[in-house]
């Protein structure tokens, strides 16, 4: 496809070389010897023929539905890969449910984040008006009955024939392909997770669960990298028996859908998880996809530039830097044990404490905290992370391991101290402390609590590893070199451009 475009681009050159020679000519004495009026008529009808063909390829740019889990998580390397897209011509409808939609465009920090290209669309996700938009677990079992409707009539007016869906939406992938839509799956998580996840119903014929969830042999799995079986994702992301079994049962139902997707895009690269992608033949590693660090797109919360400039104050090398995520919560042991340790560690420090982080730790008790701490930390509700995490006065990354800040913290270069709590943690931790070496675990006491000594020795433990530091350096080098021109992520990522293309020329 691509070569006939240029085939194309090269013989419209040539009719307007040709023709505007004869153009030139006019009716003047200079004509050319033995052109005719009747000549230059065939020519100027050529070019309105051509003009006409590009004028028509112009309005009909492919068009391709990104359908996100509606969790900020999922939204935000999605809504990159859509930056991507546009880059390369296409128009994206990007579906929200209503209430993130809402969440999205009240915390851009300025017009114009979402570039021309990006069509913002939303679906309502089921739930009412007076109940918990943020509670994933209490919407995700009836999220294909409350969308399923609004989805098919959106891929009929807006005559999609592609789809990015989501992993965590492949319900989708039934309902895409029915209406003759071409989709390709999306992984907000590792290669080493969605090969894990395939591999869910060996685990249950093999007794290391059943099939509501619950763990029937505490053993290692050995898989790349190793977890324990309790810390398999939709086990450990069961906070109930019954989300627990919703969860497995609704891996083990889309798992048989995963044939009609034409490929597995995944947010990793070649070199970051050779093993894992070895066993996904159908696999696109294209990542880190990481957006524009001065205007960024797809979080739900306003970001806090004000930590820019304190950070400019600080030393190079000597931050701590503590965030965990979107969606996780701290009980109020947990969350004044925190505080404690960082205080402890004497160090300057910038942690981010959003909305819900805490629960029974008030307003008062956190000024108070503030104000004890104010000579070396700062506290704020959200932050633009990458911009804090390619900083200079950044030391290390105090990180709940998500996927996201997992590959941010790669591309940086920075060191972690690993504290998950849910979901895909646990493996993205295993990998980082077990694999790439660059990070350190934060353990957790027999009350299941990480200490505020065990806070204050990891970290001045990862401060002080050269080595640690030295392979945070070098994976930093191996995640840049594969997303610049030649690299492994960026040629999957034309062959994602040209498979779209290709086939949404021929389906139209």
């Amino acid at each position: 496809m691509q070569s006939l475009m240029q085939l194309q681009l090269a013989w419209q050159s040539l009719w307007y070389a040709y023709a505007m020679s004869y153009i030139y000519a006019g009716e003047y004495p200079c004509r050319p010897h033995g052109v005719t009026n009747f000549d230059l008529a065939i020519v100027l009808e050529a070019i309105a023929i051509i003009a006409q063909t590009n004028s028509m390829a112009t309005a009909a740019q492919p068009r391709v539905m990104v359908l996100p889990f509606p969790a900020q998580g999922h939204v935000i390397p999605l809504m990159e890969l859509s930056r991507k897209l546009v880059k390369h011509g296409f128009e994206i409808d990007f579906i929200n449910t209503e209430f993130n939609h809402g969440r999205l465009l009240e915390a851009l920090e300025e017009k114009g984040a979402i570039p021309g290209g990006i069509h913002m669309l939303s679906i309502p996700d089921g739930l009412g008006p007076a109940e918990d938009h943020t509670d994933i677990g209490a919407f995700v079992k009836g999220l294909p009955a409350a969308m399923s409707g609004r989805l098919e009539e959106m891929i009929t007016s807006r005559k999609i024939k592609w789809m990015i869906a989501d992993v965590s939406m492949s319900w989708a992938l039934q309902l895409a392909t029915t209406a003759g839509v071409r989709v390709a799956l999306f992984s907000t998580y590792s290669a080493a997770v969605f090969g894990l996840r395939m591999n869910l119903p060996k685990l249950i014929e093999d007794g290391v669960l059943d099939e509501s969830g619950n763990v029937m042999r505490h053993e290692r799995v050995q898989l790349m990298p190793p977890i324990d079986a309790g810390e398999i994702p939709w086990v450990s992301l069961g906070s109930t028996a019954e989300r627990r079994k919703t969860n497995v049962q609704n891996v083990l139902r889309t798992n048989r859908l995963m044939p009609l997707a034409e490929t597995i895009i995944c947010n990793t690269f070649i070199e970051m998880e050779p093993d894992a992608l070895a066993l996904l033949p159908n696999a696109l590693p294209l990542g880190p996809l990481v957006a524009p660090t001065a205007r960024p797109a797809g979080h739900f919360l306003p970001e806090d530039l004000t930590c820019l400039t304190w950070l400019d104050t600080q030393a190079p090398g000597s931050v701590i830097y503590i965030a965990f995520g979107s969606s996780g919560v701290l009980d109020a042991t947990q969350f004044q044990e925190l505080a404690d340790g960082l205080a402890l560690s004497g160090r300057p420090f910038m942690w981010v404490v959003r909305p819900k982080f805490t629960t029974g730790v008030g307003q008062d008790w956190l000024d108070v905290f503030k104000h004890r701490v104010d000579a070396k930390g700062l506290v704020v509700g959200w932050a633009p992370q990458q911009r804090v995490l390619s900083h200079p006065s950044v030391a290390c990354f105090v990180s709940h391991c998500g996927w996201n800040s997992t590959m941010e913290g790669m591309l940086h270069g920075v060191p972690f101290a690993c504290w998950p709590y849910f979901a895909d943690q646990f493996c993205n931790q295993s990998y980082i402390c077990n694999v790439w070496g660059t990070g350190v675990k934060l353990c957790r006491d027999k009350r299941g609590v990480v200490t505020k000594e065990e806070i204050e020795s990891k970290v001045a433990w990862l401060l002080g590893d050269e080595e640690i530091k030295g392979r945070a350096a070098k994976w930093k080098h191996k995640a840049c070199a594969s997303i610049i021109e030649g690299g492994s992520s960026h040629q999957n990522f034309l062959e994602l451009v040209n498979l779209v293309r290709e086939q949404s020329y021929l389906s139209g």
